[in-house]
């Protein structure tokens, strides 16, 4: 193997406070089918087999906008924590194994929502910057920034 071919691990991470109560941000995030609804890369979602999209093994098939297609495994959900966990099945993205978690938490002091989305994932070191960046900010950002200007709204 090359260099500039080895497996690397790396995390991607974004996040934004939302002057929102936490408990209207995890109902818009616990809702693995929901994310057309906040954020702007996603065309649609569907469960497949019509399965319960609460359901920890359920996979969802997104549409992106720019016609690309994702499915991802929902792999945890803690209503306790407020996190949502999952893992992509099939994506357009040069990765070997990839795992992302989209966590609300109370902000005490303002009654608002620190959102912290981040994924673990497996890559060629040649790769990393490009897929840090997309994921930094092409999803989460751009997702994030969605979540709270629909809930804001």
């Amino acid at each position: 193997m090359r260099s500039d071919q080895r497996e690397v691990e790396m995390r991607s991470f974004s996040s934004i406070v939302v002057d929102v109560p936490v408990e209207k941000v995890w109902e818009a995030i616990r809702d693995f089918n929901g994310l057309p609804v906040w954020h702007p890369a996603i065309a649609s979602s569907e469960i497949e087999d019509g399965g319960d999209p609460a359901r920890v093994g359920c996979v969802r098939k997104l549409a992106l906008a720019d016609g690309g297609e994702v499915r991802e495994r929902l792999i945890g959900l803690d209503d306790a924590a407020r996190s949502c966990t999952y893992e992509f099945v099939t994506s357009p993205f040069n990765v070997r194994s990839y795992r992302s978690t989209i966590q609300a938490l109370p902000v005490t002091a303002s009654g608002a929502t620190f959102v912290r989305w981040f994924a673990d994932f497996d890559a060629d070191a040649a790769d990393e910057a490009e897929l840090d960046r997309t994921f930094t900010q092409g999803v989460y950002a751009t997702g994030l920034n969605g979540l709270s200007d629909h809930l804001s709204g």
